[in-house]
Parts: structure tokens; C-alpha cells; sequence
């Protein structure tokens, strides 16, 4: 096994910069994802680890070994693509064992380690069969298989579960992290796929636009994010954000005025830097922490809304809401069995206090709220 360290990587395509100065520190044994939309860079700078695209600026050390000029096969790293990249006139044992072959591996050393990976990966009874005769399931784990064999210090896998249906991404999700518990080796995983990322990184790292914009376990990410894109591109449905003015702070508190004139107060306690009387901010919620109210209640803290939208999940709807008197669209999670809404309903929702965010006008975190386990 082996720690992963990044210090000012920068990658550039003639002059134009497309990775711009990432630190990174990544442990021995760590499972690391990193997350980010597409062209963010992510997928290039594991490229960039993995010795396939050249290091434009900034030092990569694999083990403690500077390994910028290291060649890629030199590395002790294996790499899983979205693309399978079988041999297609060869068995899954031929495939798993190729490489061993041609390091010149003894013949019971290679028939041990192809058995061994294809225990781990239970692919067993697989081994005789040709990739046309597997479904697209059982080809990812031979590619998996096919990497574990070389029992290398570092695994890399670039969006390896794209090509899969949604039922069996759920269940290649859980076979990667049972992988990882068992080799306890050091993972870095790309997705563009945040439930990816949330299931499986002990930490994750977002990346927007060639930079990372917060590291943190899923937890943190999720509950306190750094700024608006981070906020925004982890959770589904996405955050709530309401663009808002601090008309009053006292200790631990600033009071909101949203548009439509609702007021609303925020718990503004743990800042990096709090909340100021006249601040324009976003106000930012998720749609789990906030409930729609019946006439009984006392309105505080509570909005009004219009029902726009329902989406019946099975377990779950989405309720999507109208703001009164501003148009802004706010989504609300609630239990499928509560009363029905219909489009066109008006109701009140209740923001918890604990539960809000704040953003100020450059989109940084204000108020990250409590740590909720």
C-alpha cells in the first residue's frame, strides 16, 4: 500500500491551464473519490497519477517517491476503466492472467493469484467463460479482477460503473467498498456521480473547473459545505437556495428577510466569518429538513408557498413549491402516506433554524449550522 501526495499539480494543454495548482494528501489505505461535473479535470488528474498524461507543473510523490518521471508501468499502480477493455477472444482467466504472463510469472504463482481475485471478486465459476457470455456486471468485476492480480500499492478507477444499469451500479457499489475493506489498499475513484461518491469515499474531494473546492468525509461535505457549488451538486434534489438580506444578528443568530417579506432566523453560530446587518446573502436549505405546516401552527419561522409540482417516489414525494410574491422555486421531501397535495394548493413550510445555511455574495459559507450525525 501506499499514501498518494499531490503539491501544486497543474496540467496545461499548449497554454491553456486545465488543472490549476491542486494539494492533495491522500493516506495509506484511504478510499478517495474525487467528484465533480464533467471536464472539471478530475478524470485528468488521475491520468496525470497514473502516468498517462504528463505533469505540467507541480510534484506527485506515490510511497514517499517523487514519481513525476517515474514510467507508468514502473508505479506498483493499477488502473479499472469506464471501459471494460476485455480481450474478447480470450476466457476470464486468460484475461485475469495476462499480465501476470507477461511479467513472466510463474506458472502456480499466476494460477493463485487469478484464483485468489476471482474468490474475492466471486467470479469463480466464471473463469472457463468468454466476456460475450457475461453480463456487464461480471465484465467490470474480471476488469477489477484483472487489476487486483498484480497486487499493486495503489488502485485508480475512472467512472468504472457508467456503463452500468442503475440496479447493478447499487450492487457493484457495494462489492467496490467490500473490495476496499478487504485489500485495504489505497483507493482514488472518479465519478461524476455524487450518490457514487457519498456511498463509497471515506473522503471525497469536489472539483470544479480544474480546482478542488472542498475535501471531507461525506458527512462533512454533505452537512457543511464550503460554498454554493459544493452545497449545491452534493444531495437530490438539489439544495434550496433563496437570495436573502441580514436585516438583524444577535449571539449565534441573524435574522433574513427573504423576498415576499417573510423573515426567517438562522442559527449563524461556528461561522468562519458571521453574518453582518445588510449582507446580501443566499440562503441555502434542503429539501429533508423542511416541512410543510398545517393552519394550527404558530408561523414562526414558516413561508408561504404555492404548490407547483408532485412527485410521488414510492417511499417519498417531492413536493416543488413557488415562494410567494417572489417565484422562487423551493422543494420540500416529504412522507408519501401525508395528506395529498394538489397543484395550485397554497401552504406554509417551516425552515429549522438549525438547518439553514448562509452564503455570502461570493457564494463562501457564512453559517455552516451544527454537526448532525
Amino acid at each position: 500500500m501506499a499514501s498518494v501526495s499531490l503539491q501544486q499539480i497543474v496540467k496545461r494543454y499548449d497554454q491553456t491551464p486545465v488543472v490549476h495548482g491542486v494539494d492533495l494528501d491522500i493516506a495509506d489505505g484511504e478510499f478517495m473519490v474525487f467528484v465533480g461535473p464533467s471536464g472539471c479535470g478530475k478524470s485528468t488528474l488521475l491520468r496525470m497519477i497514473a502516468g498517462l498524461e504528463d505533469i505540467s507543473g507541480g510534484t506527485l510523490h506515490i510511497g514517499g517517491a517523487l514519481a513525476n518521471d517515474i514510467a507508468p508501468a514502473q508505479r506498483k499502480l493499477a488502473m479499472v476503466f469506464q471501459s471494460y477493455a476485455l480481450y474478447p477472444h480470450m476466457t476470464v482467466y486468460e484475461n485475469m492472467a495476462f499480465a501476470l504472463k507477461l511479467a513472466g510469472r510463474k506458472p502456480a504463482e499466476v494460477v493463485a493469484a487469478v484464483e485468489r481475485a476471482a474468490t474475492i471478486l466471486q467470479i469463480a465459476p466464471l473463469l472457463k467463460r468468454r466476456p460475450k457470455e457475461l453480463s456487464g456486471g461480471q465484465r467490470q468485476r474480471v476488469a477489477i479482477g484483472r487489476a487486483i492480480v498484480r497486487t499493486p500499492e495503489v488502485f485508480l478507477f475512472d467512472e468504472p460503473l457508467s456503463n452500468l444499469d442503475a440496479s447493478l451500479r447499487v450492487q457493484m457499489r457495494v462489492e467496490i467498498s467490500r473490495l476496499h475493506q478487504e485489500l485495504k489498499t489505497t483507493m482514488i475513484y472518479v465519478t461524476h456521480d455524487q450518490v457514487e461518491a457519498m456511498t463509497l469515499g471515506q473522503r471525497i474531494a469536489v472539483f470544479n473547473a480544474g480546482r478542488i473546492e472542498q475535501v471531507g468525509t461525506p458527512h462533512a461535505l454533505y452537512n457543511h459545505p464550503a460554498n454554493l457549488f459544493v452545497a449545491g451538486f452534493l444531495g437530490t434534489p438539489k439544495m434550496n437556495f433563496i437570495a436573502g438580506e441580514i436585516i438583524a444578528t444577535s449571539a449565534g443568530h441573524a435574522s433574513v428577510l427573504l423576498p415576499g417579506g417573510a423573515v426567517v432566523d438562522v442559527d449563524a453560530g461556528g461561522s468562519e466569518r458571521g453574518p453582518q446587518r445588510g449582507d446580501r446573502v443566499t440562503l441555502g436549505v434542503r429539501a429533508e429538513h423542511l416541512s410543510i405546516v398545517d393552519g394550527a401552527g404558530d408561523g414562526a419561522n414558516t413561508i408561504d408557498v404555492g404548490i407547483g409540482h408532485v412527485e410521488y417516489l414510492g417511499d417519498q414525494s417531492i413536493v416543488y413549491t413557488t415562494l410567494a410574491g417572489a417565484g422562487e422555486m423551493i422543494a420540500v421531501k416529504r412522507a408519501a402516506e401525508a395528506l395529498p397535495l394538489r397543484a395550485g394548493d397554497l401552504t406554509r413550510i417551516h425552515l429549522p433554524p438549525s438547518r439553514c445555511l448562509l452564503f455570502d455574495a461570493g457564494g463562501r459559507a457564512l453559517a455552516r449550522g451544527p454537526t448532525h450525525a
